[in-house]
């Protein structure tokens, strides 16, 4: 079963420095759907050490969950963040939220 249309929750602004959580699931999707995040349009790589791009950030991103945390954002977190939700009959994707940091 294609995944459904997930729920995004993204923080509107987050004082640099502060940790942010932001959220993605669905539960209509058969196999169970693992997520990505992206922000910009950019994929976010599930590792912030082997993403060039992200070199300054640290977060955790569990692809099981959906769930993306910044332990420490800062200035260059800011942007707009969306989520697929994938399994093996297709994909689904939340609709952009812009964060500011």
């Amino acid at each position: 079963v294609k995944p459904m249309t997930p729920r995004c929750t993204v923080p509107k602004a987050v004082p640099v420095g502060k940790s942010a959580s932001l959220h993605c699931h669905e539960n209509e999707g058969f196999p169970k759907s693992t997520y990505s995040w992206y922000r910009n349009s950019e994929p976010l790589s599930p590792d912030s050490k082997s993403n060039a791009r992200a070199h300054n950030s640290s977060y955790t991103l569990n692809p099981a969950t959906g769930t993306l945390v910044f332990h420490a954002v800062h200035k260059g977190d800011t942007g707009r963040y969306s989520c697929i939700a994938t399994n093996d009959a297709g994909f689904a994707k939340c609709e952009e939220q812009e964060m500011e940091v």
